[in-house]
This record gives structure tokens, sequence and C-alpha cells, in this order.
């Protein structure tokens, strides 16, 4: 393991130390050569004879050298390394590399997709897209400690559960060892969170990965990372007060500023009368100029609409508790389109950025959503007795919220796309990032799970 980085050759000036990274740029004056080293912290200039030569752009090396103070006169302010240099005085060459396939001296934008994504591991070489990825995670390292200082524990929930409906289509999973059956990837955690807090599990969260099998578009992708979040003995205020403490500290620490301190609060009604949405955007021109951050909560949304069948369906999540007031009418099944969840979403920018509620801890209240969606008994116990059958053995009031991680950087970034702050992206048709997936099964894997295809 190598031990400096290139920019650690700062605090070692006129003394001799080893560097290994990639040729960046070289540039030869015959006599004396110069050589752009480059690793993820940073470049810096090389100075040196024909130890040097027959070095070219992306080999892998390491250097043994001399750091040196610049001449005032030859002091760079463009490169964090500016002051210094190093003096070659040992080279080994580790990795040639040949010509590669696309540029990463500029940002990228102007590369076709495709390629971008079939050579992601050297577009991802380019400086904009390293410092996205090193922000993605001090980002999430600085969420984890803010929850650890508050005693939360960080627990893992399965990746292959049973499908049931969150709102999206689910990837499903078949079984070889129970023909015929399969598992879904998760959604989201959200019945598992639910049961660790009856475990007593009472401060949850995890970086947690979700998959959703529903139509591509720049900030949506299969699959994402989110801040999973649930807390036992809390109502909507205290846990709006603690995420909104959450959010500000890290986004604070990282160097931005926001609009507005405590967020405001408005409903979903007085969302959709000012902004004509329930996702605005509060910032104005100069706002948007200086990299301002527009937090704003948005609260009481319709528990259920209509579906085109003239049924009804949820909203946001079928597993929300509604307003204590509404109680009555979502037991009774009455006044329906009146009943408001305890829903609780936060936007920054014109984008949603988080979403939660309290929950329903209570089988009965439970068990009405889902006969208000036109499940029949027999189909709510089938998909949902493990929660209700939880819930008799002393649940306690708990409530949670979830944070997208790629839509939250692309607004710290000002991204447009997802893929520019995830290492390995989707192309927008849905294809893996290098690798050539989805593919075929072959004909004895779709004979091991008892699978025909008929495409």
């Amino acid at each position: 393991m190598k031990q400096y980085f290139v920019t650690d050759a700062l605090e070692h000036v006129d003394q001799e130390i080893e560097l290994s990274g990639w040729v960046d740029t070289i540039r030869d004056h015959k006599k004396i050569v110069f050589l752009d080293l480059r690793d993820r912290s940073g470049k810096i200039q090389i100075v040196g004879d024909e130890k040097l030569k027959g070095l070219s752009t992306e080999d892998v090396v390491t250097i043994k050298g001399l750091v040196k103070n610049r001449p005032e006169k030859l002091v760079n302010p463009k490169m964090a390394t500016g002051t210094i240099e190093m003096e070659a005085t040992q080279v080994t060459v580790l990795a040639k590399s040949q010509t590669i396939p696309l540029p990463i001296d500029t940002d990228g934008h102007d590369i076709n997709e495709d390629t971008r994504i079939e050579y992601r591991y050297l577009d991802l070489r380019r400086d904009r897209l390293q410092k996205n990825i090193m922000l993605r995670s001090q980002f999430v390292d600085l969420v984890r400690q803010f929850l650890f200082e508050r005693k939360f524990l960080e627990i893992e929930t399965p990746l292959l559960t049973k499908s049931t409906p969150e709102g999206s289509r689910d990837f499903m999973v078949p079984s070889r060892m129970h023909p015929g059956n399969f598992y879904a990837l998760p959604q989201s955690p959200q019945q598992y969170k639910q049961l660790l807090q009856v475990a007593g599990f009472e401060r949850y969260f995890q970086i947690a990965r979700c998959m959703r099998d529903e139509d591509l578009r720049a900030d949506r992708g299969f699959e994402h990372s989110q801040i999973d979040i649930e807390v036992s003995f809390v109502d909507r205020a205290s846990i709006m007060k603690l995420d909104e403490e959450m959010i500000t500290t890290v986004v604070e620490q990282l160097g931005y500023t926001i609009k507005q301190k405590p967020f405001p609060v408005l409903s979903y009604k007085e969302a959709m009368d000012k902004y004509k949405a329930d996702k605005f955007d509060m910032r104005t021109d100069e706002d948007k100029q200086n990299g301002i951050l527009a937090f704003a909560w948005v609260i009481d949304f319709p528990f259920f609409e209509k579906t085109d069948e003239g049924g009804w369906t949820f909203t946001h999540n079928p597993f929300s508790a509604p307003l204590p007031e509404h109680r009555d009418d979502l037991l009774n099944k009455t006044n329906i389109e009146g009943i408001l969840a305890s829903q609780y979403d936060l936007v920054c920018n014109g984008y949603e950025v988080g979403g939660g509620s309290i929950r329903s801890h209570e089988p009965e209240v439970l068990s009405s959503v889902f006969e208000i969606m036109g499940y029949q008994k027999e189909e709510i116990e089938n998909q949902f007795g493990h929660m209700l059958r939880a819930f008799t053995f002393g649940a306690p009031p708990h409530g949670g919220i979830a944070h997208g991680i790629e839509r939250m950087l692309m607004i710290l970034l000002n991204e447009k796309y997802l893929r520019e702050v995830v290492a390995c992206p989707m192309t927008s048709g849905g294809k893996i990032s290098v690798m050539d997936a989805p593919s075929k099964a072959t004909d004895a894997q779709l004979k091991e799970l008892g699978i025909k295809t008929v495409v």
C-alpha cells in the first residue's frame, strides 16, 4: 500500500518520498522532462531527465524523488500542489496504457453516453467525477456520524424479500429451492424497519439499496441508495425536527448555504395553491447563481386518491398513519377523500429529496387501509399477515423518513443526470455499466429454475 497521496507532498518539502499514480500529462523539452502525476487527491509536477522519457499518458508509475518549493515566479495557483514540485530520482513503470478511447481531460458532458458508460472505469478518472464520487462518500460519512452521535444503530435488512404493493413495479427473482416461487428485490426496507421497531431497536438507520422496475429518467434509475431512518416514541413534529437538524448539519459542514432556517412548512393544499406543485423551488435567480439550497417541508397530504377504475389507492405509503383527527374516518371508511396522512415530504430546489410518515402501529388501522383499497381479508392476511401479527405484540408508535442519496447529490453538485453521481450507472436504455447486462440465461440455468421464456 502506498504511503503518500500526491497532496501529502505539501507536508514533505525538502524530503525524498515515493508517489504512485497515473501520468496525466508529459512535456518533453529534450534535456528536461516535465510530467504531471495524478492520483485521486490531485496532481503534482515531476521534473526529471531521461528517466521520464518513454512514458505515456495514463501509464501507472511509482516515482521516488525530492520534494522542493517552486521558484515564486513558477508557482501554479491552479494546482493544489502548485507551490511545489518533485525532482525524480527513480521511476518504476507498473503498467503501460494504450491510447484511451475517450478524453478524460474535459468535463465529459459532450461525450456520447454509451461510450462513457462502456468505458466507465476510464470516465471516472476525470476530475469532475472524481470530486463527485468523493463528495458522495463524505456526505454519507457525515450522515453516519450525525446518527451515531444520537445513539442510532445501523442495521441491514434483506435484499431478497416478498413482493408487496409499495407504489412501483418489483424486480422478481426466481427461487431454485422453491420452484415456481419468487423473491422480490426491495423497493425500500419499509416493512423490515417497522418490524425492527417492534423488536425494540428504537433508533434505526441504514444506507439502503433499493430497486424499482420503473421507467427511467434523468433523476431516477432502477436502483438507488437511500438514507433510511426509523424511530420509536416519536411524533411528526419531533422527527421532522431531527431530520432537519441532520440535513442542516451535513450540508453546512460540506460548505453549502441554506436559504431559510428553520425550513418553511406548507400544507399540500398551500403548496398546490401557491406553486401549483408539491415539489417547488423557492430560490431567486441570485440564489441559483450562488448555489443556495432552499429546503421546505410539505405536510397534510391526502391519504387516498381515486384509481382509473374508480377505487382507492394510497398517495404515498399504505403503512402511513392518518392524522389523529382522521383515525375514526379511516376505521369507519367514511369521508375517504378527506382523510389526511401523517406524511411529510422534504423538498429542495424543485425536487423531492426526502419523504416519510408516522406509521400505523395498530393492526386494525393498517387492515382498514387495505380494505379501503379493495383488498379482501384473505389477500390482506397473505400479503401483510406478518405485519398485523407483529403489531399485536406491543408495537410502539413510530415513524421515519428516507432520503435519496443520488438526488441529493445531484442538487449539491448542480448535476442534471443521476449517472454523474453514481460510480457504475445504467444507460438510459437500462443497460448495466461496463458489463453486457441484462443478458440471456443459459438453457441449463432456466432448467434449474424451472422457467421457460416466451420471447
